[in-house]
């Protein structure tokens, strides 16, 4: 079979490779970009400055946590361990439920990558629908839960980066840890985006006809439970509007997918208990829909819709060859292809090469339910300042914490189950 004819081939999958090419090259700009602010953030960013500004049992508190959090690229894991450090700093506790909600929802990344697909007005209701369901989240935290029922049972502090040259931490940690961390699940995004492509029928979701609702529904029925990133999400939503999904559906998606999943409502029941896990998961739910509808009945984004139809003419076949995307667009998707698969190799890499420690003084734990190198530092954290420890290092993709030091397996168990993760003993 030649190239022409692989390409014009009716079967689906043949045109698979050239509509993930172009997925990948149209976001590739945005998402190095994003990264790289990202990194600026997070180093250059003072931690105590978060904390100074959540202090504070007012509504004002609970607008800063949203405000602070939603340029901040982490996902629904590991803000967790991050706002716990907020409350240990003495953050009320509406405003921790208003980061809970509002920083996974978006990111500095993803709302340079939502406009990259989906169009200027996604990237501006994204963020401003975030802030708006942590605020609200927050306010009624303050108003319904007792300052008992959310207790966080281990002293913890956001996460701090260390010593070092800055510069490299910024381009480690934007290039490296963020990848490391993202990097499967974004990459299952734009792989799941293309096959929507090329094998979902056009018009698909207009089978639908006038059930908005029951299209979120659906929606909400897949991506609560499921675990993925904000930026994962974005081609997923932008590749569905382009088969029939309403806008409003696509925004459910956009905000209850990275919001929350099934491990984080596990998580943050054990650690601040029922009331709190209620209104946290009913605020993301009901306010999702509410602005999926809202966004429907208004027609605002519908230019934008058409928006994404035309980025998706960049994935359409047609009789003739697909023109590829233009040069800096193609290298940046080798640039960022090629972090990604270094960042996935060596956590592949780590995770089958931690072997049983030689030395009598270091033991290894296996500590579960840790996603990114957010949830590493909070582990390490959590028990670097126990008594008989003397060098802690964690390692999400391994599952394993390893202490040097006389502390005792009691002790460390505390620890790590304070700040909701599960502990399985030594290795």
């Amino acid at each position: 079979m030649d190239l022409q004819s692989f390409f014009t081939s009716p079967f689906p999958l043949s045109r698979l490779p050239v509509a993930f090419l172009n997925v990948v090259c149209e976001m590739a700009p945005y998402l190095l970009l994003g990264f790289l602010i990202a990194g600026v953030l997070h180093v250059f960013v003072p931690q105590k400055f978060y904390a100074n500004y959540l202090s504070r049992k007012n509504r004002l508190s609970v607008l800063w946590a949203a405000l602070l959090g939603i340029p901040l690229p982490l996902c629904s894991c590991g803000v967790i361990p991050t706002a716990i450090g907020l409350r240990n700093e003495k953050a009320s506790k509406g405003a921790v439920a208003s980061f809970l909600i509002a920083t996974p929802q978006t990111g500095i990344d993803s709302i340079l990558a939502t406009f990259s697909l989906m169009g200027l007005g996604f990237a501006i209701i994204r963020p401003v629908a975030a802030l708006i369901t942590g605020v609200c989240g927050g306010l009624l935290v303050n108003r319904l839960v007792r300052d008992d029922e959310a207790m966080f049972n281990v002293q913890c502090s956001i996460v701090n980066e260390g010593r070092g040259n800055r510069l490299w931490r910024v381009l480690k940690y934007a290039y490296y840890d963020m990848i490391r961390d993202i990097g499967l699940r974004l990459l299952i995004g734009l792989v799941v985006a293309a096959l929507i492509q090329v094998a979902v029928p056009d018009e698909f979701f207009l089978s639908f006809g006038s059930q908005p609702l029951l299209q979120m529904l659906v929606i909400l029925a897949i991506a609560v439970p499921m675990y993925i990133c904000s930026t994962g999400s974005i081609p997923v939503a932008a590749a569905l509007m382009m088969k029939g999904l309403s806008p409003g559906a696509a925004l459910v998606m956009l905000m209850a997918g990275p919001a929350v999943n099934l491990a984080s409502i596990l998580v943050v029941h054990k650690s601040m208990g029922r009331r709190f896990t209620s209104i946290y998961l009913m605020t993301i739910v009901g306010f999702s829909v509410f602005f999926g509808l809202l966004l429907n009945a208004s027609g605002l984004l519908n230019l934008d819709s058409s928006m994404a139809a035309a980025n998706s003419s960049h994935f359409t076949f047609h009789s003739s060859l697909p023109i590829l995307p233009n040069p800096f667009k193609l290298v940046c998707a080798i640039v960022l292809t090629l972090l990604i698969i270094f960042a996935l190799m060596m956590k592949l890499f780590s995770k089958f090469t931690t072997k049983k420690p030689l030395d009598p003084d270091v033991t290894v734990y296996r500590v579960e339910d840790m996603h990114c190198s957010h949830c590493e530092a909070a582990v390490v954290r959590a028990v670097e300042n126990l008594p008989g420890v003397e060098k802690a290092k964690a390692s999400a993709s391994a599952n394993t914490l390893t202490i040097k030091g006389p502390a005792t397996e009691e002790s460390i168990r505390k620890a790590v189950e304070g700040i909701g993760y599960t502990f399985k003993g030594k290795v």
